[in-house]
Parts: C-alpha cells; structure tokens; sequence
C-alpha cells in the first residue's frame, strides 16, 4: 500500500495509537482527518498537529456516522483509507450484580459495532478510488482473551474475524483490508487498569508500534501483528490453554476486591 499521499480519516484519533498514527501520516505526506468523542481533546490535538482536520464524532452512535460520511465525502472527495481505531477498554466482573445491562454492551457498541458500521457506510465511496484501503485495528487479545477484559476481548476476536470475512468479500474490488493487532501499548487506554491487574506486562512504546504498523502497510502485510501479538497468535494455536492461564492471574485480585 502507497503510504504517502492519501486522504485518510481514523476513528479515535485524539489520543494513544490513533493520534500517533495521524502524526506518522501527517509527517509521511497524508491529508488526516480525526474524529473523537470528546471535542474538548481537538484544541491540544490541532496546537500539536496544526495540518490535522478534526470532527466531533461517536462510532457508537448509529445516528453519527451517516452525516459524519456525508460531510468527509463532501469536503475531503479524496477520501481513500478508512482506519476503524476508536476502541474502549475495561476490565469487568461479570459476576458484580452492580453493573447494568446497557453498560455491559458499551465497548461492543464502540468496538465492534461501529466498526461495522463505519465500513458499511464508507465501503460505497471507497470502492469508486483507484487505491483504497480498509484499515481495522483489533488486538493481541483478539488471539488470547484477557479474562479480566471480558468483553473487550471479545470484541477484538469479533473484529478479527469481521475483517478476515470482509478481505474475502472485498478480493475483486480495488478496496485492501488490512488488520493491525497491537500488542499491550502504552497509550491512555491502559489507565482503567492497576498495576496488580497487568503484573509487569511489557508495554510497546506507541511510536514504535506505529513504525511496525506503516512499515507492514507498505509491505502489504494483511494482518499486521507488532511485538508479542505474533506471539499470541502463535501460542493460540499451540498451547491455547497455557496462554489463557498466563493472562488469569489478575481475576483472583478482581474478585477480592469485588463486593459480588
């Protein structure tokens, strides 16, 4: 994939791995646009990165992403990478009584939902490019769940599979479907977690994992997996039971600290 001179919009671009990969593109020649939740992140983000457009925008809001389509197709015709980033981490005791049935469904709604969502929408405008691409950013635990992260984990398997799923249904269009499946970063969606819940998991530095990301990109490499997510993906297939017992350790803590 050309990673120069594009017009690219990424979900969940104010922040961690979603605002790194703006600042690579930006840097490498793109027209970037972002789009967050949170319109009070956009002035930092602009005062940073001056070039960067950004939209007030929720992916788990169905209601959002048909005008969000209409306007990026409006103003940026040149619309040719879609990169699904916006994603929401939390760890969840299933068996807390406290938790409402609506908020349990709050990362499947961001994550996997509308990710499906978005490439619904935007696929129409994507196929009429000469070169366009699909990007889908899942995760390591996409391979492993990380049982204290029920549900985001998941959503992640759910993402991986929907991506595999669509590279097929997309192999006579002009569209690439490519995957990224980062490993532990260190970004703010690690900042639900103590340290006791990640038990000195190593961290991959979000620049370096962006370095990884562009350079598999520009390979052509589908599914993109930097540090241990090789690795997870590996052991999922050859000692799945060792990983999952290697990844539990944190519920015994959750639990003792749960009123259930």
């Amino acid at each position: 994939m050309k990673v120069s001179e594009n017009t690219i919009l990424i979900t969940g671009g104010t922040s961690g791995i979603g605002l790194e990969l703006a600042r690579q593109f930006l840097a490498l020649g793109n027209t970037v646009i972002v789009t967050g939740r949170d319109p009070s992140k956009f002035a930092r983000v602009q005062r940073d990165l001056p070039q960067i457009h950004t939209i007030q925008s929720d992916v788990s809001d169905p209601e959002a992403i048909a005008p969000l389509c209409a306007r990026i197709t409006s103003e940026f015709p040149a619309l040719n990478i879609l990169i699904n980033n916006a994603g929401i981490m939390r760890k969840i005791n299933l068996q807390d009584r406290g938790t409402g049935l609506e908020d349990l469904s709050l990362e499947i709604e961001t994550n996997l939902t509308g990710l499906v969502r978005m490439v619904r929408r935007f696929l129409p405008h994507l196929r009429k490019q000469p070169n366009s691409a699909i990007v889908n950013v899942s995760s390591g635990l996409a391979f492993v769940p990380f049982p204290i992260s029920p549900i985001y984990s998941a959503t992640k398997a759910g993402v991986h599979s929907f991506t595999q799923s669509l590279r097929v249904q997309l192999k006579n269009t002009n569209v690439k479907v490519f995957e990224l499946a980062p490993p532990a970063t260190q970004t703010p969606l690690q900042d639900a977690f103590e340290a006791p819940d990640i038990k000195g998991s190593p961290m991959m530095d979000v620049k370096k994992l962006v370095e990884a990301a562009i350079a598999g990109l520009r390979k052509d490499r589908l599914e993109i997996r930097p540090g241990i997510s090789n690795v997870l993906k590996l052991m999922s297939r050859i000692a799945p039971g060792l990983m999952l017992r290697a990844l539990s350790g944190s519920v015994d803590g959750m639990l003792a600290r749960t009123e259930l």
